[in-house]
């Protein structure tokens, strides 16, 4: 009689021990962030087998671990691969699971508190009629189906130009070629893409009497950027003076003949400058157009700027601009007629009016990754839209998951590092300076 206890004893911790790896063996993970790549090897620099998107299911392999990478299947099992392990947070349920048997209705299963060690916890009840224990039923069995983990960590994609030591562009670079940092630390680089995106860019032109002589020129310079638009490209028109006198002429919009003809419309009018306004007004609009966390909806978002650079009368200070730029993923694009600003230091600060405007346009594309221009003359505009043009179309959207997963709403600075030219020639890669963590 003791032996037989004993058998199903042995038999009920066998299946046990069966069905808790079963059940691990099938822990499955959701893709949440935009991409991310199955890889061969626990490697960045592996081959990449297959681009997992958000939504995507993974199921874990043997719990299997290499260096910060988990080894997982996809459609099925048929494809296997590594994906990095730090994008992974378990999320248990912690509801009671209730099941009812034909043999003790009353009887109440309260699951265990479960480590990734122990998927699946049992309990053995004894009664006085029969107290050896009883093998597994079908309704016995409590599966932890709402199990989920998730991919939590965000990705953040930059929009990133490279030139030479010429300054002119530089295409067809590899993914191994780019290295990201935050905050001085290397950060895993999850994708590069220089296939063409759609461009969402608005036109944001100074209307004041300080730019009468060249409004004419700047339509034209307009139209240059406007004729070089993809189909799917569209372009909003803003025309500014004073802060309550900001105005989008023109709605996102693909119809070039519109666009023209909002330019073509533009006049002067006297008022006290709010340039910092203007550019918040605008940046909020472009970063909320459209606006899609998904891979496959990725746009350019761009803002140019034409402007002397001298803010007069806005409500908003430079301060609340740029919290807002570090979190808008917009580049700007300034064209600044600052040669007819004072050059005179100012008594107190030392700067000068025209020092002052210059700086502030600098800081504007500097910090969003864009570019600022300073022509001499307003022969030079018709060149500087070409240029414009033209690099909007030589862009990299580099994309990379942040090792620092604190949501504690501090600034990151990011730097973006490329490698040389075959003959040692000095690439640069432009971006933006920085990001302001999520909350």
């Amino acid at each position: 009689m003791r032996d037989i206890k004993m058998r199903k004893i042995f038999t009920v911790a066998v299946c046990t021990l069966l069905l808790a790896f079963s059940v691990f063996a099938q822990r499955q993970a959701e893709v949440t962030v935009t991409s991310t790549f199955l890889r061969k090897e626990p490697d960045y620099n592996a081959e990449k087998l297959q681009t997992l998107q958000k939504g995507d299911k993974v199921t874990f392999e043997k719990g299997r671990e290499a260096g910060g990478w988990t080894y997982v299947s996809i459609v099925g099992g048929s494809v296997k691969g590594w994906i990095l392990s730090n994008t992974i947070q378990t999320i248990k349920n912690a509801e009671n699971v209730t099941r009812t048997s034909t043999q003790n209705p009353q009887k109440t299963v309260q699951p265990a508190e479960k480590t990734p060690q122990n998927a699946v916890s049992s309990s053995t009840t004894t009664s006085n009629a029969d107290p050896s224990p009883t093998p597994p039923t079908t309704a016995d069995i409590v599966e932890d189906d709402n199990e989920v983990l998730q991919i939590d960590t965000e990705e953040v994609s930059l929009n990133v130009r490279v030139v030479n030591s010429s300054n002119r562009p530089v295409g067809n670079l590899k993914e191994s070629a780019f290295k990201v940092y935050e905050d001085g630390v290397l950060q895993p680089v999850t994708s590069v893409s220089t296939t063409e995106v759609p461009l969402f860019n608005a036109l944001v032109i100074d209307n004041s009497r300080s730019l009468r002589a060249q409004l004419q020129k700047v339509v034209e310079a307009g139209k240059i950027i406007v004729g070089a638009n993809r189909p799917q490209d569209e372009v909003s028109v803003v025309r500014f003076v004073s802060a309550d006198k900001i105005e989008v002429v023109q709605e996102f919009t693909a119809n070039k003949a519109m666009i023209n003809n909002a330019l073509d419309n533009l006049f002067v009018e006297g008022g006290q400058t709010a340039i910092i306004d203007a550019v918040y007004r605008t940046a909020e609009m472009v970063q909320k157009y459209q606006n899609s966390q998904k891979k496959e909806d990725v746009k350019l978002r761009t803002l140019i700027l034409v402007s002397d650079g001298e803010d007069r009368g806005s409500d908003y200070d430079e301060r609340l601009l740029f919290e807002l730029l570090r979190n808008s993923y917009v580049q700007i694009y300034a064209v600044g007629f600052t040669n007819d600003l004072s050059d005179v230091p100012d008594a107190e600060t030392g700067i000068s009016r025209r020092q002052k405007a210059r700086a502030f346009l600098t800081r504007l594309a500097q910090e969003t990754g864009g570019k600022v221009y300073f022509p001499d003359s307003i022969e030079q505009l018709l060149k500087i839209a070409t240029e414009i043009s033209g690099e909007l179309r030589t862009q990299y959207v580099v994309s990379y998951s942040p090792t620092n997963t604190n949501r504690d709403g501090s600034f990151r600075q990011i730097k973006v590092e490329v490698t040389d030219g075959a003959t040692k020639e000095k690439r640069t890669a432009i971006t933006r300076t920085g990001r302001n963590a999520p909350k």
